[in-house]
């Protein structure tokens, strides 16, 4: 039977209704006023315990355990994001009462869209271009979605060899980082029990060797990005190498190593904990993170970074969070994972937190020096604070630059993984028949391509630009209209059914307003805060150029696959009739095996048939969250 659904907002569509889903709990009841109202009760019809592989074709991998889902979407969430942009981000809005705003989007934006995405990704099966199934027209949210992701694995791996190049570092009897060379005018790193304000020379040793050993960086981009050295192009290599060994079987090989690359990363951060909680000075600098700044509440800049925050490190409206859970078992309960992945998320923020400005108050009493004069942002952070804080430790500073660098590797692959997957997920939907290694490669060989530039003298310039017109900025648009397809237009009463038919939970109303009202306000509310704060890049006024068409070749992407949908639509003659089409779900939309398809269509055909009588428009946006 036919599954398409009208758009309610749309007058001119054909009309439908929704079926009341009986709320029943394991007592009989259901509390709907708590965000954590839901409850699990073991579904007993037979088609959900049917196999996926009376599916139509090839039937999808899954997971081998639902471990293995759980761990690697750890993996892909604790990252970058959470080592350096959370301490730093925290410091610059309020310390402690950055916590309170963080605490408050992660769970009116942060979860609910987790928890979304993980819904949507395992009731279809569909990675996250074919998931739009469920709305033709907004299909190109998928594909730019794509596209960014593309754009982040080039510069993921790069830092990535960043990384490689100081742990093979690490091992050199003396930390190269740690003295000064003739020709710098510095202080030594590995000064670790003498006050040098009154010295004319206040930079250690670890910022020229990142500048002039390691990278050869250039003051601007007046002159170019230059060559890159080619002990960095061997460390990008190989990490390419890695990555292309950890998902060369797709999900049959990242699974796997989602073992090592989530849980082993905890074991040195714990061990960093106790090193860093020790140090002289430390918990100067941990009273920086956790003291309140109270006005800082007020600010509305302190609330968009915390949404920033929040969005980037759960990683979310980036396509990966969907095909991750397109994996799994069409039963497994996305539930109790989507609340433990978020809440760990955080965890690691603020263990990741305290270590930092730990750390950064070690340096800050040896140097003495404000613990905000100390702390940097970004790869200067990873790359010069930490080995410049490492190399004044008075013991086994060799043991610990090798282990926070390899935890930093752990989650750079982890990260890596997710994306390339993702990537490789998108191009296997369209294109079933090719080979996953012949994908892997190929994304391989193009995310090395593009990483050259990112390790050349003039990288991270570039990597500025992109990351921000290529990455945040498309990513905030992106998300908002895959909230609104989700939310408005395959609807918030038919994310509820499917839940209900996929795992027997009753949806609180908690959910249905966030996912109705909230999430999408907010999200709508900073992205119109970055455009009316967008400043251009301090660089020359081509790479800004370069920007913007990086930025519309991503968002324009909707566009392109709106028209496409809508001019392919057979069924209906006129411009309205076909846009009105490709705002139903496909015909083969729904679960992945043809028995539970079977029977989902006989529910929505029931669920359309019991709204045909409904005309008013406000009860039907009513019913559209709240029934």
């Amino acid at each position: 039977m036919p599954t398409e659904e009208s758009n309610p907002l749309q007058p001119l569509c054909a009309e439908f209704t929704k079926v009341q889903i009986t709320k029943k709990s394991v007592d009989g009841s259901q509390d709907v006023s708590h965000p954590e109202a839901v409850t699990v009760s073991v579904y007993t019809v037979n088609a959900l315990n049917s196999s996926d592989s009376d599916a139509s074709g090839s039937p999808r991998d899954k997971w081998t355990r639902n471990i293995e889902f759980l761990l690697s979407c750890v993996a892909l969430s604790v990252g970058f994001g959470n080592v350096w942009r959370f301490p730093y981000t925290a410091l610059n809005n309020g310390g402690g009462a950055f916590v309170i705003p963080y605490l408050v989007v992660l769970l009116v934006v942060g979860r609910p869209l987790y928890y979304l995405e993980m819904i949507v990704g395992q009731f279809s099966s569909r990675g996250c271009v074919k998931v739009f199934d469920m709305c033709p027209l907004m299909r190109g949210v998928g594909v730019g979605q794509t596209v960014t992701m593309f754009t982040i694995v080039g510069y993921y791996a790069a830092l990535l060899s960043l990384a490689m190049r100081y742990f093979v570092d690490s091992f050199q009897y003396t930390l190269p980082w740690s003295e000064c060379r003739l020709d710098w005018d510095c202080v030594d790193s590995s000064k670790a029990s003498i006050h040098i304000s009154n010295s004319t020379t206040t930079k250690p040793s670890a910022v020229f060797y990142f500048t002039e050993i390691v990278t050869n960086q250039f003051p601007g981009l007046e002159n170019g990005i230059g060559l890159p050295n080619y002990q960095l192009v061997l460390c990008l290599l190989v990490s390419w190498i890695l990555i292309t060994v950890l998902v060369i079987k797709g999900i049959k090989s990242s699974g796997k190593a989602s073992y090592f690359l989530a849980i082993f990363p905890y074991v040195i951060l714990f061990g960093l904990l106790i090193r860093a909680v020790t140090l002289d000075g430390a918990f100067e600098g941990i009273k920086y993170f956790i003291t309140p700044q109270w006005d800082k509440l007020l600010d509305t800049e302190v609330w968009y970074e915390a949404v920033s925050q929040c969005f980037f490190s759960l990683t979310i409206g980036l396509g990966a969070v969907i095909v991750y859970s397109s994996f799994n078992s069409f039963s497994n309960n996305i539930y109790r994972d989507a609340m433990i992945i978020s809440w760990l998320d955080t965890f690691t923020s603020m263990l990741s937190g305290v270590i930092v400005f730990g750390v950064v108050g070690n340096v800050a009493y040896i140097t003495d020096k404000n613990v905000t004069d100390v702390m940097k942002n970004g790869p200067e952070l990873t790359f010069v604070v930490y080995p410049d804080a490492i190399a004044k430790m008075p013991t086994w500073p060799n043991f610990f630059a090798i282990m926070f660098f390899l935890m930093f590797i752990l989650l750079g692959l982890g990260s890596n993984m997710g994306i390339v997957t993702t990537i490789l997920t998108s191009i296997k939907d369209r294109y079933p028949g090719v080979k996953i290694w012949k994908v892997v490669i190929g994304i391989a060989v193009g995310g090395f391509c593009c990483g050259l530039v990112y390790i050349s003298p003039g990288g991270f310039y570039v990597l500025d630009v992109v990351d921000y017109y290529g990455v945040t900025f498309p990513t905030l648009v992106l998300v908002v209209l895959e909230a609104f397809t989700f939310c408005w237009l395959y609807g918030v009463d038919r994310i509820c059914m499917d839940i209900k038919f996929m795992l027997n939970i009753n949806t609180g109303i908690f959910w249905r307003i966030c996912w109705g009202f909230f999430t999408l306000s907010i999200l709508v509310t900073i992205t119109c805060m970055q455009i009316f704060k967008y400043e251009a890049k301090k660089v020359p006024r081509e790479y800004n150029v370069f920007g913007w068409c990086l930025f519309g070749v991503t968002v324009l992407q909707v566009v392109v696959w709106a028209v496409c949908a809508t001019a392919n639509q057979p069924n209906r003659s006129g411009l309205c009739g076909k846009l009105c089409d490709a705002l139903k779900p496909t015909k083969d939309w729904g679960p992945e095996s043809e028995q539970l398809k079977r029977d989902y269509n006989t529910m929505i055909t029931k669920y359309k048939n019991d709204r045909k009588s409904t005309t008013n428009l406000r009860i039907r946006l009513f019913n559209k969250v709240f029934k």
